[in-house]
């Protein structure tokens, strides 16, 4: 089998359509169709049948798409063993959160530069759903991601990913407000106020209707901010409450009421696709994110 038709056909899984996939790829429609009448010919079963105006994966169609992760995962991998033991070299291209650049590639840049000069970082921020679609497009090595224990995050089988550093995180408040003796008593004591949540993730805001259906009301979600500096600023203005991170400091007006039973925290993670770990530049950041 080709596998650049597996890879057609994965992706096909992936996105839906025969246009979204061309689109991808930078092929035309024509010849997605094409190939993927081939692999269907190589395999001697159909693989796609119409849906209406576009077209899904038969059953055979969606056993190979599984077993095409498998598949393509070890042709990386036999791609890396083609050069073992070489010295990383190439350009790595990462996608993350605004906090794990700062906290987990900022500090290792000087040592790679200086020990590994031949690996070259791209750095892009991006929030982490964003960051997926980069890495499952190819467009990225690695995806710097978070989720919050509340508002898990669902990994696909082909990602792989690696636990970094956790934070707590408390609720942000006007200065003044007394805390409560556990999580569900904070939120439904500002159970009447307006809420802020983040404007390009939807985590922390899953994680704010957890809790506060936990505590018997619907929080009124009236502010979407990106930037924490300006969520204290709207809490300072008495415009509403939001998670902040425990670990910051915080502008006057602003009180950090700690959240716990259930905790909130947020965990990040070093994502890759499956079967690129191996990749010398690759490995060599993650071990030293790991570390």
């Amino acid at each position: 089998m080709d596998v650049r038709r597996l890879r057609l056909l994965l992706e096909l899984s992936r996105l839906g359509s025969m246009r979204a996939v061309a689109d991808e790829m930078r092929l035309t429609t024509s010849t997605v169709s094409q190939q993927l009448a081939a692999l269907a010919r190589e395999v001697g079963t159909p693989l796609v049948e119409p849906a209406g105006r576009l077209v899904r994966l038969t059953p055979a169609g969606r056993r190979l798409a599984e077993h095409a992760v498998t598949i393509l995962a070890a042709v990386e991998a036999a791609r890396v063993d083609l050069s073992p033991g070489a010295e990383p070299a190439g350009t790595l291209r990462v996608a993350g959160f605004a906090t794990a650049v700062r906290r987990s590639l900022l500090p290792i840049l000087a040592d790679l530069a200086e020990r590994h000069p031949a690996v070259r970082l791209l750095i892009y921020e991006y929030e982490p759903f964003e960051a997926f679609d980069l890495l499952a497009g190819d467009d990225v090595d690695l995806a710097l991601t978070y989720d919050y224990n509340l508002a898990p995050a669902a990994f696909d089988r082909t990602v792989e990913y690696t636990p970094l550093w956790q934070t707590v995180w408390c609720l942000g408040v006007p200065a003044g407000s007394r805390p409560g003796p556990d999580t569900v008593s904070v939120f439904r004591a500002f159970r009447d106020h307006t809420w802020i949540a983040n404007s390009r993730n939807d985590a922390d805001e899953r994680v704010v209707r957890t809790v506060a259906s936990m505590a018997g009301f619907e929080p009124r979600v009236a502010h979407r901010i990106d930037s924490l500096e300006l969520v204290q600023e709207l809490i300072a203005a008495g415009l509403g409450v939001g998670l902040l991170p425990a670990d910051q400091p915080t502008r006057d007006g602003v009180d950090l009421l700690p959240l716990t039973g259930p905790d909130v925290t947020l965990r990040s993670y070093a994502v890759v696709r499956r079967g690129r770990a191996d990749w010398p530049p690759l490995a060599l950041v993650l071990g030293m994110l790991r570390r």
